[in-house]
């Protein structure tokens, strides 16, 4: 089947990054991967990670790894060593260190104190629900808070007692004073620190007042040296309010802030929430699930970073919204591993084959290519009397259109001989449980002049293959819009039930006894699977589906 030029999206950041250069604006551009330390990194991050590392690299500059680690009740070391290992999966490496937030708590304190001794930050008392109907809506405009206009001194004050751990969670907050009639709802007097009596994973119970995420981003970006902050449309609004810290703060450095469309897959869910409920709930095996959208789930499922990589490029980077395709992913995992994974032959539900007339002593080495086209070298396979070949490739009634085994008919074993079907054996249910044939022995690798098969079947000898169990994983979600419940219920109502079928029992060809985790293969007419990172070990292997053959994208 032929298949389309991988095409290549434009990028329009690659447009502004060379214009600041070429102006003089920089000399050097710095760009970061900024993630939460909440959860595991998925499809979505991946295009954000090839666009900020991939700039760096392309125009010669740095991209920092920061995590944004400013809520600490739902953040964990676990997440941070997930997200390196991602990272670095994907084939990109930080410059430095990484780096913390947390690494910036004292400065970011010291700008809040900025703020109230400029009249420009307060502590408001006003509890979470109260603060919601002061704040208006996007039709109404927001009332300011009654604490608004305490002193400063009053202010600096209740700050200090805050950061001393005077009051409880929630009993105040430090808020911005910008314009509680804008019609942005974000310069609504935000929140600048919350109380949160709560140990932190990196500065453990120094604080007790963490910053809110838009009061530490922007700054970070500024103490980094940050060029081009790089972040989804949804921030887009965000953007005035980081821009007014900047202004009004004594910041060493003013990053400017770009925003572009965030990477939207059908039959896929990229909430770290809802992807965290799927763990929590045991709807599938952890994060890193082969059926989760997560980087560690595409890793044990067999994708390659080579072909996230390829993926991100071919989607291209814009600020137009819409949703892609995930055949597109599924294709560009095809198209790289038509190229790299060798060949070999696996029989998921095995029926055992007798070949009559063959010695019963005998046995051949056949050597057949690891690849059509790559130089990979050969594979062994003992041709002996008997072998075991797929029970869906014998039919007693065949349908039309059949072209494998039917009783008395023939088909070619691949890189083997044709055998015939002469016998089926069954059990005392009816179950074939055995087939008897003959083969030709003038048809190894060829077919006699005048003779045609029309069928080829894969197959294992009996002797010398491996039994191996083998997991069929499909999509996790039966819908393209997992999010929409037909009957307005919950994004698990469309959960795929057949989304995993485990096989035990199957046999493997002998090359693939060893086979060592992440090792990827083709089996022929079956599709691309990996050996599991996790559970699959030399000789006793466990083969994850990483996707079919049939590509349906492009066509």
């Amino acid at each position: 089947m032929s298949k389309p030029d991988t095409p290549v999206a434009s990028n329009f950041l690659r447009q502004i990054v060379q214009a600041d250069l070429d102006a003089g604006k920089h000399t050097k551009i710095v760009t970061r991967f900024p993630p939460e330390p909440n959860g595991y990194l998925h499809i979505g991050h991946a295009k954000s990670i090839c666009l900020n590392f991939g700039l760096a690299k392309e125009f010669g500059g740095d991209c920092h790894l920061r995590f944004d680690d400013t809520n600490p009740a739902k953040e964990d070391q676990e997440y941070i060593d997930a997200i390196e290992s991602d990272v670095k999966w994907l084939g990109f490496q930080w410059a430095g260190e990484e780096r913390y937030a947390s690494n910036y708590f004292d400065q970011l304190h010291d700008w809040a104190v900025e703020l109230i001794k400029a009249g420009k930050a307060f502590v408001c008392d006003l509890s979470s629900e109260d603060m919601r109907h002061y704040r208006g809506s996007l039709t109404e405009p927001g009332k300011n808070s009654p604490f608004r206009d305490r002193s400063v001194e009053e202010n600096l004050d209740l700050f200090a007692r805050m950061r001393a751990g005077e009051f409880p969670d929630g009993t105040r907050s430090l808020r911005a004073k910008i314009d509680m009639t804008s019609p942005n709802m974000n310069l609504r007097d935000p929140i600048l620190y919350r109380i949160r009596h709560a140990n932190h994973h990196q500065t453990g119970d120094k604080w007790c007042i963490y910053p809110s995420y838009d009061f530490t981003h922007g700054q970070s970006d500024a103490i980094e040296g940050i060029t081009h902050s790089i972040c989804t449309l949804e921030f887009e609004d965000h953007r005035p309010l980081y821009e007014w810290f900047l202004e009004n703060l004594s910041v060493p450095a003013q990053p400017r802030q770009y925003e572009f469309s965030r990477l939207n897959l059908n039959y896929t869910i990229t909430s770290k929430r809802k992807l965290k409920q799927l763990v929590d709930e045991g709807h599938v095996n952890g994060w890193d699930d082969p059926r989760m959208s997560t980087l560690s789930g595409y890793r044990r499922r067999g994708y390659t970073p080579e072909s996230i990589r390829n993926f991100c490029e071919m989607i291209g980077v814009n600020r137009a919204s819409g949703v892609v395709d995930v055949g597109m992913l599924e294709f560009s995992i095809r198209d790289h591993l038509d190229a790299t994974a060798p060949r070999a032959m696996c029989v998921l539900k095995p029926l055992k084959v007798v070949i009559t007339n063959y010695p019963e002593a005998q046995v051949e080495n056949l050597e057949l290519p690891c690849h059509p086209k790559e130089d990979m070298g050969v594979r062994v396979l003992p041709f002996g009397r008997e072998l075991f070949i797929d029970a869906g490739d014998f039919e007693e009634v065949p349908p039309a259109g059949y072209k494998r085994l039917i009783p008395g008919g023939e088909v070619r074993l691949r890189g083997s001989y044709v055998i015939r079907a002469d016998e089926a054996i069954k059990d005392a249910a009816g179950n074939i449980v055995e087939l008897r044939c003959s083969y030709d022995p003038d048809t190894l690798g060829k077919n006699p002049e005048g003779r045609k098969v029309k069928g080829v079947i894969h197959w294992v000898p009996a002797q010398g293959s491996v039994e191996c169990e083998v997991r069929l994983y499909d999509r996790l979600f039966r819908s393209p819009n997992p999010e929409k419940s037909e009957h307005g219920g919950s994004f698990l109502d469309n959960i795929n039930p057949d989304s995993l079928q485990v096989l035990t029992g199957c046999r493997a060809e002998p090359s693939l006894a060893q086979a060592q985790p992440e090792d990827r293969f083709q089996f022929e007419r079956e599709g691309y699977f990996v050996a599991d990172l996790k559970d699959s070990q030399p000789g006793k292997p466990v083969f994850n589906r990483t996707v079919t053959l049939r590509d349906s994208w492009g066509q």
